[in-house]
């Protein structure tokens, strides 16, 4: 575009110096991050059975749930084949489908309750006008 052409804005743009694309960067970047490991290719197991419930619970978390491929580092093919792993010993009753057992720092123990009154609560309405 000519000069005469630019609206306001866009003549105000056209005014800020533009930083070189080829100069550094003025922070330090992030970086790529190493794609984590999985427990089984380092170990080279090929197939989970659902039966090796020990190899399944590292793939666990603590509450029951099953962890994704970025905590665990599996592959997608590795992922699949552990899900289905773990559905199929929960259906056999070998896994846990969630845990039970709350620790004293979870859920609403600590609040006490108020106790319940009868005449908190507004009397009810009979619809049939008896």
């Amino acid at each position: 575009m000519s000069q005469e052409n630019l609206t306001p804005q866009q003549a105000a743009l056209a005014a800020i110096p533009r930083p070189d694309k080829d100069a550094e960067p003025a922070g330090r970047g992030r970086g790529k991050r190493r794609r984590k490991v999985s427990y089984l290719t380092a170990n080279k197991i090929d197939y989970v059975d659902y039966k090796e419930t020990n190899i399944l619970r590292r793939f666990i978390n603590d509450r029951g749930k099953i962890m994704p491929s970025r905590q665990t580092g599996n592959t997608a093919k590795q992922q699949r084949m552990i899900s289905s792993a773990i559905r199929k010993a929960r259906e056999m009753a070998l896994l846990p489908f969630v845990v039970t057992e709350m620790g004293p720092d979870r859920g609403r123990a600590d609040f006490p309750r108020r106790p319940r009154r009868d005449d908190d609560r507004a009397p009810r309405e009979n619809p049939e006008g008896e």
